[in-house]
């Protein structure tokens, strides 16, 4: 009890800071509201289903509330997220320093055409093409948590051009059509402003291969680590492009200053340059602990110079590492990525960093369980984005819980339950339960109780006494 009563402190002076960036007073009730139902167990993190779990007596009153707050009033969302972001960031930065920056995008399928952003694009939850809507996020990760940076809603081409529909679902007039990478570079920029703590910036192969977002990341003085697709082409390291001859012969006019290529001078694909690594060079390399044992593939990193037109340049482009995954057993490698980080740092370092994506999967899969980010059913702009703030904010909270546990008990996943053995006479045995007791899940859980000692009503009879369900 002196736990719990500990965390329901620090869940209310969490909410003080919070009110003080959403403006009028009258928001505060809502805002408490909305992040305790978002909190709450349930199927559905709705506003009307949560109204119902926090005051059954006037769901209606308190639906109305809630709808208000999120889908109309005036606050700004990326001060939430800022408020929140801050709030984890010093409990995680207890247990490592940021150790990236990861860009990355998530997606939410729904039906219809009408809110905003829904179009048929690809949807990393399904794995395919299909109608949803994509968002694309910053967040500051070290191997034990994440913490959720930026959040903005990406505007599909066919949105933009469609002006009336875009005022119908409320987009500002000040937003047109921009590419994931360039609204990533957008997110950035902003982080850089808030002057947070720098990291390598880390990023599937729908950023990297853009040669625009790695120039613009060089160009901020920041590191990366991205993934590129097979055909990226590249000069290995002691093949640069030709240079110009010193001086043109006479009366040939101009020297040339643009570095050049010939017939038998070009540069090679990444998967070209792949199969003719030398077996020798190839290491298995073992970057974390799954459920099912610990990760481990096939890698090998060689010094590289991208070649993207750099027919244009008067400079070859600064070497980088290309580091390329090619699990034993498969016909092809499978994976690509280029990086900027020092030639010092080792394939296991480097490997481990580029893995760094997995947290972030993770955990917007655990915000779409546990806190229903996928869940808001309003179509409007400014309502997505308040539901997303208040669904970050409840997640940071959590992940801060976490962070405070102690170190020793604080590990990056759950450790391997081996399976017991199967006699052939015996029924087959159930596997032992897992029960991982800093999960945000169980954050969630604990979280839970203490919201529901504070409801003046059982969400589910409507008794005044809340005491025979804690």
């Amino acid at each position: 009890m002196a736990e719990q009563a500990a965390a329901a402190e620090r869940l209310e002076k969490y909410f003080a800071k919070l009110e003080a960036v959403i403006g009028h007073a009258d928001r505060a009730a809502p805002l408490r509201a909305y992040v305790k139902g978002l909190l709450l167990p349930g199927e559905r993190k709705s506003i009307e289903p949560m109204a119902a779990k926090l005051d059954p007596r006037r769901v209606r009153a308190r639906h109305q509330s809630m709808h208000h707050f999120v889908a109309s009033a005036p606050w700004d969302e990326r001060e939430v997220i800022r408020v929140a972001r801050d709030y984890a960031l010093e409990p995680l930065e207890r247990h490592a320093p940021v150790g990236a920056w990861v860009i990355d995008d998530t997606g939410f399928p729904k039906k219809g055409r009408h809110s905003v952003g829904v179009t048929r694009q690809y949807c990393g939850q399904l794995g395919k093409q299909d109608n949803c809507q994509v968002v694309v996020t910053l967040s500051l990760v070290n191997a034990m948590l994440s913490v959720p940076a930026t959040y903005r809603l990406y505007v599909p081409e066919v949105w933009a051009k469609d002006r009336k529909r875009c005022r119908t679902a409320g987009v500002p007039k000040e937003i047109v059509f921009r590419k994931k990478w360039e609204i990533a570079l957008d997110a950035i920029d902003e982080v850089l402003a808030d002057d947070l703590p720098r990291a390598p910036v880390v990023a599937d192969a729908g950023y990297g291969v853009a040669t625009e977002f790695r120039e613009q990341l060089s160009a901020r003085q920041l590191l990366y680590a991205v993934g590129v697709s097979e055909d990226v082409t590249v000069w290995p390291a002691g093949a640069d492009p030709l240079r110009p001859p010193p001086r043109a012969p006479q009366g040939m006019g101009r020297p040339r200053k643009l570095l050049r290529r010939d017939g038998t001078h070009q540069p090679l694909s990444v998967k070209a340059l792949a199969r003719s690594v030398p077996t020798a060079q190839w290491k298995e390399v073992r970057w974390r602990e799954g459920t099912k044992g610990a990760m481990r593939s096939r890698f090998a990193a060689l010094r590289v110079r991208a070649a993207h037109r750099d027919y244009w340049r008067t400079e070859p482009r600064a070497l980088e590492w290309l580091l390329i995954e090619w699990p034993a057993g498969e016909t092809e490698p499978i994976k690509y990525w280029l990086s900027t980080v020092s030639d010092k740092v080792g394939m296991q370092e480097l490997v481990r960093l580029v893995k760094l994506r997995w947290r972030i999967e993770r955990d917007y899969q655990e915000m779409k369980d546990e806190l229903g980010l996928d869940h808001y059913e309003g179509r409007g702009w400014v309502g997505f984005h308040h539901h997303g703030a208040l669904c970050i904010a409840a997640y940071a909270f959590l992940a801060a819980e976490r962070a405070r546990l102690s170190p020793l008990r604080l590990s990056p996943s759950c450790a391997p339950l081996p399976y017991p053995k199967v006699s052939a006479r015996a029924a087959l045995p159930l596997r032992v339960e897992r029960h991982n007791p800093t999960s945000i899940t169980t954050m969630r859980c604990r979280q839970a109780r203490s919201v529901l000692s504070t409801l003046a009503h059982c969400p589910w009879c409507g008794t005044e006494n809340t005491a025979h369900f804690l």
